[in-house]
Protein backbone atom coordinates (compact mmCIF):
# COMPACT_ATOMS: atom_id res chain seq x y z
CA UNK A 1 0.00 0.00 0.00
CA UNK A 2 1.69 2.88 -1.60
CA UNK A 3 0.33 6.44 -1.04
CA UNK A 4 1.61 9.50 -2.88
CA UNK A 5 1.92 12.89 -1.66
CA UNK A 6 -0.24 14.12 -4.50
CA UNK A 7 -2.79 12.28 -3.43
CA UNK A 8 -3.66 15.07 -0.33
CA UNK A 9 -2.63 18.25 -2.22
CA UNK A 10 -4.40 21.65 -1.11
CA UNK A 11 -6.25 21.67 -4.25
CA UNK A 12 -6.68 25.83 -5.14
CA UNK A 13 -7.92 25.63 -1.70
CA UNK A 14 -4.79 27.92 -0.27
CA UNK A 15 -4.79 30.27 -2.90
CA UNK A 16 -8.41 30.83 -2.96
CA UNK A 17 -9.16 34.13 -1.13
CA UNK A 18 -12.98 33.43 -0.62
CA UNK A 19 -12.30 29.89 1.14
CA UNK A 20 -9.49 31.65 3.51
CA UNK A 21 -12.26 33.78 4.67
CA UNK A 22 -14.49 31.32 5.17
CA UNK A 23 -15.27 29.90 9.07
CA UNK A 24 -16.24 26.51 8.14
CA UNK A 25 -15.51 24.35 10.86
CA UNK A 26 -15.49 21.26 8.53
CA UNK A 27 -12.97 22.75 5.92
CA UNK A 28 -10.94 24.23 8.54
CA UNK A 29 -10.70 20.77 9.84
CA UNK A 30 -10.19 19.23 6.89
CA UNK A 31 -7.32 21.56 5.85
CA UNK A 32 -5.94 20.72 9.01
CA UNK A 33 -6.03 17.12 8.29
CA UNK A 34 -4.37 17.13 4.81
CA UNK A 35 -1.59 19.80 5.73
CA UNK A 36 -0.94 17.38 8.85
CA UNK A 37 -0.65 13.90 6.82
CA UNK A 38 0.90 15.54 4.20
CA UNK A 39 4.13 16.89 7.18
CA UNK A 40 3.71 13.89 8.93
CA UNK A 41 4.40 12.02 6.11
CA UNK A 42 7.10 13.69 4.81
CA UNK A 43 9.30 14.23 8.48
CA UNK A 44 8.02 11.46 10.45
CA UNK A 45 5.35 12.42 13.18
CA UNK A 46 7.94 12.94 15.91
CA UNK A 47 9.58 15.51 13.61
CA UNK A 48 6.41 17.28 12.38
CA UNK A 49 6.27 20.71 12.67
CA UNK A 50 2.94 22.23 13.70
CA UNK A 51 4.20 25.56 12.34
CA UNK A 52 4.51 24.31 8.80
CA UNK A 53 1.22 22.41 9.49
CA UNK A 54 -0.30 25.61 10.65
CA UNK A 55 1.38 27.45 7.34
CA UNK A 56 0.17 25.15 5.11
CA UNK A 57 -3.80 25.02 6.34
CA UNK A 58 -3.49 28.90 6.62
CA UNK A 59 -5.35 28.54 10.40
CA UNK A 60 -4.00 29.54 13.68
CA UNK A 61 -2.94 27.72 16.64
CA UNK A 62 -6.00 28.35 18.35
CA UNK A 63 -8.14 26.70 15.49
CA UNK A 64 -5.65 24.59 15.64
CA UNK A 65 -6.81 22.84 19.11
CA UNK A 66 -9.98 23.81 18.76
CA UNK A 67 -10.26 20.69 16.57
CA UNK A 68 -7.56 18.74 18.17
CA UNK A 69 -6.57 19.00 21.79
CA UNK A 70 -3.08 17.77 20.81
CA UNK A 71 -0.46 17.21 18.36
CA UNK A 72 -1.04 13.02 19.27
CA UNK A 73 -4.94 13.68 18.63
CA UNK A 74 -3.83 15.14 14.94
CA UNK A 75 -1.66 12.44 14.59
CA UNK A 76 -4.39 9.73 15.91
CA UNK A 77 -7.24 11.45 13.12
CA UNK A 78 -4.72 11.40 10.67
CA UNK A 79 -4.66 7.59 11.16
CA UNK A 80 -8.53 7.21 11.28
CA UNK A 81 -9.82 9.49 8.65
CA UNK A 82 -6.75 9.86 6.16
CA UNK A 83 -4.31 6.66 6.35
CA UNK A 84 -7.79 4.28 6.65
CA UNK A 85 -9.28 6.23 3.14
CA UNK A 86 -5.96 4.76 1.52
CA UNK A 87 -6.37 1.09 2.89
CA UNK A 88 -10.36 1.25 2.36
CA UNK A 89 -9.95 2.42 -1.32
CA UNK A 90 -6.98 0.70 -2.35
CA UNK A 91 -7.43 -2.77 -0.91
CA UNK A 92 -10.59 -3.19 1.24
CA UNK A 93 -13.17 -1.84 -1.15
CA UNK A 94 -11.72 -3.47 -4.64
CA UNK A 95 -11.68 -6.90 -2.63
CA UNK A 96 -15.55 -6.42 -1.38
CA UNK A 97 -16.81 -5.43 -5.34
CA UNK A 98 -14.73 -8.81 -6.74
CA UNK A 99 -17.01 -11.07 -5.34
CA UNK A 100 -18.08 -12.39 -8.54
CA UNK A 101 -14.31 -12.57 -9.40
CA UNK A 102 -11.77 -14.92 -9.27
CA UNK A 103 -10.24 -13.97 -6.16
CA UNK A 104 -6.52 -14.06 -6.76
CA UNK A 105 -6.71 -12.08 -10.34
CA UNK A 106 -8.24 -9.46 -8.06
CA UNK A 107 -4.88 -9.19 -5.61
CA UNK A 108 -2.55 -9.41 -8.51
CA UNK A 109 -4.86 -6.32 -10.03
CA UNK A 110 -4.28 -4.56 -7.05
CA UNK A 111 -0.52 -5.48 -6.11
CA UNK A 112 0.14 -4.31 -9.78
CA UNK A 113 -1.89 -0.97 -9.45
CA UNK A 114 0.64 0.32 -6.54
CA UNK A 115 2.20 2.97 -7.89
CA UNK A 116 5.93 2.96 -6.98
CA UNK A 117 7.64 5.97 -8.90
CA UNK A 118 10.72 7.42 -7.42
CA UNK A 119 9.02 10.33 -6.04
CA UNK A 120 6.15 7.39 -3.95
CA UNK A 121 9.59 5.47 -2.94
CA UNK A 122 11.29 8.73 -1.22
CA UNK A 123 8.20 8.72 1.45
CA UNK A 124 7.55 5.10 1.66
CA UNK A 125 4.20 3.45 2.89
CA UNK A 126 2.87 5.73 5.47
CA UNK A 127 0.65 2.93 7.66
CA UNK A 128 4.56 1.13 8.06
CA UNK A 129 6.19 4.56 8.37
CA UNK A 130 3.80 5.16 11.22
CA UNK A 131 3.92 1.46 12.56
CA UNK A 132 7.91 1.81 13.10
CA UNK A 133 8.12 5.30 14.35
CA UNK A 134 5.34 5.27 17.15
CA UNK A 135 4.04 1.54 17.84
CA UNK A 136 6.79 1.74 20.74
CA UNK A 137 6.07 5.42 22.02
CA UNK A 138 2.00 5.43 22.11
CA UNK A 139 -0.26 2.98 23.04
CA UNK A 140 -3.40 5.04 21.12
CA UNK A 141 -1.34 4.90 17.89
CA UNK A 142 -0.14 1.26 18.43
CA UNK A 143 -3.82 0.33 18.89
CA UNK A 144 -4.80 2.15 15.71
CA UNK A 145 -2.20 1.03 13.28
CA UNK A 146 -2.83 -2.47 14.43
CA UNK A 147 -6.75 -2.71 13.65
CA UNK A 148 -5.63 -0.93 10.13
CA UNK A 149 -3.08 -3.92 9.74
CA UNK A 150 -5.90 -6.52 11.03
CA UNK A 151 -8.68 -4.94 8.67
CA UNK A 152 -6.36 -5.12 6.07
CA UNK A 153 -5.24 -8.62 6.59
CA UNK A 154 -9.18 -9.76 7.17
CA UNK A 155 -10.20 -8.50 3.82
CA UNK A 156 -7.40 -10.51 2.22
CA UNK A 157 -8.36 -13.31 4.22
CA UNK A 158 -11.73 -13.22 3.33
CA UNK A 159 -11.12 -13.17 -0.54
CA UNK A 160 -8.92 -16.18 -0.39
CA UNK A 161 -11.78 -17.86 1.66
CA UNK A 162 -14.60 -17.15 -0.68
CA UNK A 163 -11.76 -18.54 -3.42
CA UNK A 164 -11.50 -21.54 -1.71
CA UNK A 165 -15.47 -22.04 -1.20
CA UNK A 166 -15.47 -21.55 -4.99
CA UNK A 167 -12.50 -23.89 -5.90
CA UNK A 168 -10.22 -20.89 -7.18
CA UNK A 169 -7.84 -21.02 -4.50
CA UNK A 170 -6.06 -24.30 -3.07
CA UNK A 171 -8.00 -25.81 0.09
CA UNK A 172 -4.82 -26.43 1.96
CA UNK A 173 -4.05 -22.34 2.66
CA UNK A 174 -4.71 -21.16 6.10
CA UNK A 175 -6.27 -17.76 4.85
CA UNK A 176 -5.25 -15.68 7.70
CA UNK A 177 -1.96 -16.94 7.49
CA UNK A 178 -1.42 -16.66 4.01
CA UNK A 179 -3.08 -12.96 4.34
CA UNK A 180 -0.59 -11.72 6.68
CA UNK A 181 2.31 -13.46 4.46
CA UNK A 182 0.98 -11.36 1.47
CA UNK A 183 0.97 -7.95 3.65
CA UNK A 184 4.68 -8.88 4.74
CA UNK A 185 5.93 -9.48 1.53
CA UNK A 186 4.39 -6.04 -0.11
CA UNK A 187 5.29 -3.86 3.11
CA UNK A 188 8.99 -5.16 3.08
CA UNK A 189 9.94 -4.51 -0.74
CA UNK A 190 8.62 -1.23 -0.12
CA UNK A 191 10.54 -0.26 2.57
CA UNK A 192 13.32 -2.10 0.65
CA UNK A 193 12.51 0.03 -2.77
CA UNK A 194 12.28 2.95 -0.11
CA UNK A 195 15.84 2.27 1.19
CA UNK A 196 17.40 1.51 -2.04
CA UNK A 197 15.48 4.79 -4.03
CA UNK A 198 15.04 2.47 -7.00
CA UNK A 199 12.53 1.36 -8.64
CA UNK A 200 13.42 -1.44 -9.77
CA UNK A 201 13.61 -3.26 -6.39
CA UNK A 202 9.96 -2.27 -6.31
CA UNK A 203 9.42 -3.94 -9.69
CA UNK A 204 10.81 -7.37 -9.01
CA UNK A 205 8.66 -7.75 -5.93
CA UNK A 206 5.83 -7.35 -8.18
CA UNK A 207 6.91 -10.04 -9.93
CA UNK A 208 7.87 -12.14 -7.17
CA UNK A 209 4.50 -11.52 -5.04
CA UNK A 210 2.56 -12.22 -8.06
CA UNK A 211 4.28 -15.55 -9.08
CA UNK A 212 3.64 -16.47 -5.48
CA UNK A 213 0.16 -15.20 -5.69
CA UNK A 214 -0.55 -17.90 -8.98
CA UNK A 215 0.98 -20.22 -6.70
CA UNK A 216 -2.35 -20.11 -4.45
CA UNK A 217 -4.86 -20.99 -7.66
CA UNK A 218 -6.13 -24.39 -6.69
CA UNK A 219 -5.48 -27.61 -9.20
CA UNK A 220 -8.08 -28.13 -11.78
CA UNK A 221 -10.65 -29.94 -10.43
CA UNK A 222 -14.28 -32.05 -11.00
CA UNK A 223 -16.94 -29.74 -9.78
CA UNK A 224 -18.83 -32.94 -8.81
CA UNK A 225 -16.06 -34.66 -6.86
CA UNK A 226 -13.66 -31.79 -5.82
CA UNK A 227 -10.85 -34.24 -6.70
CA UNK A 228 -8.26 -34.22 -9.74
CA UNK A 229 -9.52 -36.24 -12.68
CA UNK A 230 -6.80 -37.96 -14.91
CA UNK A 231 -8.09 -39.34 -18.50
CA UNK A 232 -5.07 -41.99 -18.66
CA UNK A 233 -7.46 -44.61 -15.81
CA UNK A 234 -10.39 -44.05 -17.73
CA UNK A 235 -8.73 -44.81 -20.90
CA UNK A 236 -7.28 -47.70 -19.41
CA UNK A 237 -10.65 -48.93 -18.22
CA UNK A 238 -12.13 -48.95 -21.69
CA UNK A 239 -9.88 -50.81 -23.65
CA UNK A 240 -9.88 -53.61 -20.80
CA UNK A 241 -13.95 -53.80 -21.12
CA UNK A 242 -13.94 -53.55 -24.85
CA UNK A 243 -11.14 -56.76 -24.58
CA UNK A 244 -13.18 -58.62 -22.49
CA UNK A 245 -15.91 -57.79 -24.95
CA UNK A 246 -14.09 -59.34 -27.93
CA UNK A 247 -13.41 -62.75 -25.72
Amino acid sequence: MTFNQETYTLVGMLGDPEKRKSRDPERTRDRLLKAGYREVYRSGFQSASIDTILAAANVTKGALYYHFESKEALGHAIIDEVVATFLRNNWLLPLQRSEDKDSIDTLIDIVQAIRARPRDLKGGCPLANLAQEMSQLDEQFRKRLEAMFQAWQEGVAMALRRGQSQGTVRRDLVPDETASFLIAMVEGYLVLAKNTQDVKVWNVGIGNIVGWLQSLRAPRQSRKSGRRMSKKPVVRQRRRIRVRRKR
